[in-house]
């Protein structure tokens, strides 16, 4: 796996101090669900992530390629 964007879905809206735990990942509450977004350097990093929300106990709701911000402006 190559970098790429994705978003990953939680369920809840958790505070903006655990932004912090997610560098590089914005962080959006939508609807009592938190949005994190940004890119992803490769399969470890995304695992990696993915690893610190189950730690959390944070039910994660799903993970999705996103288009880099370059491609939605093309």
């Amino acid at each position: 796996m190559t970098a790429g964007h994705y978003e990953l879905v939680l369920r809840g809206e958790i505070g903006d101090r655990f932004a912090l735990l997610f560098e590089g990942m914005a962080l959006e509450r939508v609807a009592g669900r938190t949005v994190l977004r940004g890119e992803v350097r490769d399969q470890a990093h995304l695992h990696g992530l993915i690893e610190r929300i189950g730690e959390l106990g944070i039910e994660l709701v799903s993970v999705n390629p996103t288009p880099s911000p370059r491609e939605g402006t093309e």
